[in-house]
């Protein structure tokens, strides 16, 4: 093995994603490779693709391109493609794209030394065959040295009828509490002092753990998770993402209200604000149920922030339906939303039907609603305005090297004057001075 080998790794879409891409550069670097910022001096090079809308995989197949035509020219060049769209193209990949040397679908991640160990065999690997993941031992190279993510439950049993998870990360698999506590205690020594929990359903977590108490209630749920966790030395905050509205109970809502390191911060997607399209969706719940959850949270939590994700342009989504979804967002008010259009993805129910919206009122629904969504946005945000908020400084502003950033418990990121050396990695006390739709800028106490 050559270890004067670098790499560099460019992410696609999610979270799960950017922590598998940091899990793949934790052995990247155990096998003595050096991570490269410019993909054109790296040697092996590493696409962690997304699948869930068409531009990211068309954006993927442009980058490809470029790399595989070098190669013809560098033939020691090694290319990968991991994550969702090798999954679910697999072999299909090698035949655009003959130049690849291993395609590997998100399950496989930790096996990602032994694979490459193959590829410089001389071998071409297509890894896509669903395997039991197994519990992580390599040491992510995390992107940031306060804030990491940790997965708790890999895969999702949902059927959502527009959605391509299920297929390309396998069914759910929990990690087991004393896994997941010992990855954040080491993170605590290692200095970082916040943790988000990742799943792509993460209510769903220790569904398929065994035990449970003697009421018949599960012993292993998330909410069982937090109070395990919520005291790991040095891990001063715990996030969690992302939440299914089927599964989110009081009882969670009362674990994050009790549980001092656990922020105020929810992301549940509600996808739709019409009960016929969540239906088509195979969503499972209703309009009333989600402004239930909000409200209960609210009742807790009256400062709480929420982010969600909603999709317009749904196969058959007439006009009021539409108006539905921007009356959830109008009564709500959420902090930030993940607004997309639909688009089909292959193998899903929903891209087979014949009442799919033209492209033009797609964008014009997108449109109309992250015009509102801004609008609220700012609302929200204006009642942080001078009041004092804890923020956890994670770097300069790179707009402006005499402010750093960091951001509250409800994951709004803040500006103010400050020494980075001085700061990095406290939480201070910060007076906010001014609020943005998505940002507040404040003055150090």
């Amino acid at each position: 093995m050559n270890t004067s080998r670098h790499y560099h790794i460019t992410t696609f879409g999610c979270q799960m994603n950017k922590a598998d891409s940091e899990r793949m550069a934790g052995i990247l670097e155990d096998m003595g490779m050096k991570w490269s910022e410019d993909p054109e001096s790296a040697d092996l090079i590493l696409y962690n693709t997304c699948t869930i809308r068409d531009n990211a995989e068309q954006k993927v197949y442009s980058y490809i391109g470029k790399q595989a035509k070098r190669k013809q020219s560098q033939p020691d060049l090694t290319l990968i493609v991991a994550g969702c769209v090798a999954q679910q193209e697999g072999e299909q990949l090698l035949r655009r794209v003959p130049e690849l040397d291993l395609i590997m679908g998100p399950q496989h991640a930790n096996r990602l030394g032994d694979l490459l160990e193959q590829v410089f065999n001389g071998s071409q690997v297509v890894a896509t065959d669903s395997v039991y993941i197994e519990e992580d031992i390599t040491k992510p190279r995390r992107d940031s040295a306060i804030a990491a993510w940790v997965n708790i439950i890999y895969g999702c049993n949902e059927r959502c009828t527009y959605c391509v998870v299920p297929n390309v990360r396998g069914i759910e698999q929990s990690r087991t509490p004393e896994a997941i506590k010992a990855e954040m205690t080491e993170l605590g020594q290692q200095g970082y002092k916040e943790v988000t929990l990742l799943g792509q359903n993460i209510d769903a977590y220790g569904r398929d753990l065994p035990g449970s108490t003697p009421s018949g209630r599960h012993k292993h749920t998330l909410t069982d998770l937090l109070y395990y966790v919520s005291d790991v030395p040095g891990i001063e905050r715990i996030r969690f993402a992302t939440s299914h509205p089927r599964y989110f109970t009081e009882r969670l809502i009362k674990a994050c209200y009790e549980l001092p390191t656990v922020c105020e911060h929810f992301h549940i997607p509600f996808q739709s604000g019409d009960n016929d399209i969540l239906k088509a969706m195979s969503r499972g719940y209703t309009h009333q149920k989600y402004r239930q959850i909000i409200d209960k949270i609210r009742k807790y939590m009256p400062d709480a922030s929420i982010s969600a994700d909603a999709i317009v342009g749904f196969p058959g989504e007439t006009e009021a339906q539409f108006e539905n979804t921007l009356k959830l967002v109008e009564d709500i008010g959420f902090d930030r939303l993940n607004t997309a259009a639909y688009s089909p993805r292959p193998g899903t129910p929903a891209a087979l039907w014949d009442n799919q919206i033209e492209e033009s009122v797609k964008s014009d629904r997108l449109q109309r609603l992250n015009h509102l969504v801004s609008q609220k946005a700012a609302e929200r945000s204006q009642r942080y305005l001078n009041t004092i908020q804890e923020i956890l400084v994670e770097d300069l502003n790179p707009k402006n090297p005499a402010q750093v950033m960091g951001r509250t418990r409800g994951n709004h990121l803040t500006f103010f004057s400050g020494n980075i050396e001085q700061l990095k990695a406290q939480t201070v006390k910060v007076k906010i001075t001014e609020t943005r739709p998505f940002s507040l800028t404040g003055v150090i106490i």
